[in-house]
């Protein structure tokens, strides 16, 4: 049957309840469970229907209906969370797609398992001499499993939790690949503050002896209900460190990326997480890829919406920015000044995005204003910058606004927008 994997911010999907790991079991009443993956397909996408019910079960509902509606936008149409991730470099600040891998075994019962008849969980009695480590890993678990609709009951659960760990150095250590000491940083995403931060962690290809620590996590889930002592589901990690890190510390980062794949496993070893975060202004225009001064469409509802604009207009400028360039002479231009401006970036930031582009940098704070002037110069062809107007390299005045020229039908005119910030993360297995 076919599992939710990851679902888009602010699609129609998330407006309809749909959640990561929530099994589609029927569409329009049609049981999913011998179909293959292109009859799905067909069955998602109906012609002339717009409306698609769909049957879907987790932990906390055995079925629940829900109302899809898609989205139907013109083929040549381009939103301005496409534009914002084609200009990630104006801001990579606040839009990005990073990649990384998790040295995670994890494994599953190799029968198919109901893991639906499974409602409540308990954790095995603490060790007393790592109670306080354990209460750690345990509130971290319990919070992944709550998320997912199991219920705490410690009297008579369906689940019981075990948990093992191990962390010190490594007495086969011997030293260090010096040319990967320079050249290989390890970025992981940490849930609590909502980034990627840098771990001194090897990469998966370092061999053992060349961590100077080792560190071991992971938990496991035994079924108390059906066949009482069976391992249902466990997830382990071994990690080859070149300096010390908690074991609190790791659950507390880790266990969040290691549920990704409970009930539900797609890799059983070294899992890739893609990072997709973006925040960009959001006013509902669609340009047309053809013509990009034209509107192909507007959302509904939206500010572009509120003030007026309506498809096929012509927007001749966004505030002092001409529109009236092809996609090529924009695409040109925008490589130009990712060129001209790379001395403005912090090289201490760099990174490899998800392209493999590996001097992706952030930008230097002490050169706002010349960054802020090359965004201004109409040479460089940066009228997609709007997207970036709350950022103050981009906008130092802070008025988060922009005025749209508009040509329609010969008359022309001025649009005050207000856009919103849209700011997504996601987080795909892939």
């Amino acid at each position: 049957m076919p599992v939710i994997t990851g679902v888009a911010p602010y699609s129609s999907a998330e407006r309809a309840g749909i959640t990561q790991s929530d099994i589609i079991t029927e569409i329009e009443g049609i049981n999913t469970k011998n179909l293959s993956a292109s009859e799905i397909e067909i069955l998602l996408n109906p012609v002339g229907k717009r409306d698609i019910e769909l049957t879907l079960s987790n932990f906390k509902n055995p079925a629940r209906q829900v109302i899809l509606r898609k989205e139907c936008k013109p083929a040549n149409a381009i939103s301005e969370e496409q534009l914002a991730a084609a200009f990630c470099m104006y801001s990579l600040e606040t839009t990005s797609e990073r990649r990384f891998v998790c040295p995670f075994k994890t494994t599953s019962v190799n029968d198919t398992v109901q893991f639906s008849s499974f409602k409540t969980f308990a954790f095995a009695p603490e060790d007393a001499n790592n109670g306080d480590l354990e209460r750690v890993i345990n509130r971290a678990i319990q919070s992944e499993l709550m998320e997912k609709g199991l219920e705490p009951n410690g009297a008579d659960p369906d689940l019981r939790v075990e948990t093992f760990y191990y962390f010190d150095r490594n007495p086969n250590y011997k030293g260090q690949n010096s040319v990967a000491i320079k050249t290989e940083k390890t970025f992981r995403y940490d849930f609590r503050r909502n980034a990627m931060v840098e771990l001194p962690f090897l990469s998966p290809s370092a061999s053992e002896s060349e961590a100077a620590y080792l560190l071991q996590f992971g938990f496991r889930l035994i079924d108390c209900k059906i066949q009482p002592g069976r391992v249902i589901w466990e997830c382990e990690a071994n990690e080859l460190l070149k300096e010390p890190f908690r074991l609190e510390d790791y659950a507390r980062m880790h266990v969040p990326l290691m549920c990704f794949q409970f009930p539900y496993i797609r890799f059983k070893q070294n899992v890739p997480f893609t990072v997709i975060q973006r925040a960009y202004n959001y006013t509902g225009l669609n340009f047309n890829m053809d013509k990009l001064n034209e509107v192909a469409a507007v959302d509904a509802n939206s500010p572009a919406a509120e003030a007026g604009i309506v498809a096929g207009d012509i927007i001749e400028r966004i505030d002092e920015h001409k529109l009236s360039y092809s996609i090529d002479e924009f695409s040109a231009a925008y490589r130009q000044f990712i060129t001209n401006t790379f001395s403005y970036r912090d090289p201490k930031t760099q990174y490899t995005d998800v392209n493999g582009f590996t001097r992706c940098m952030l930008w230097d704070a002490f050169q706002y204003p010349n960054i802020a002037d090359a965004f201004q110069n109409e040479n460089n062809l940066t009228a997609f910058s709007y997207l970036y107007a709350f950022t103050p390299y981009v906008n130092p005045t802070g008025n988060n606004s922009c005025t749209l020229t508009i040509v329609r039908k010969k008359e022309r005119s001025e649009v005050i927008i207000r856009p919103t910030i849209r700011k997504e993360v996601t987080i795909e297995l892939k």
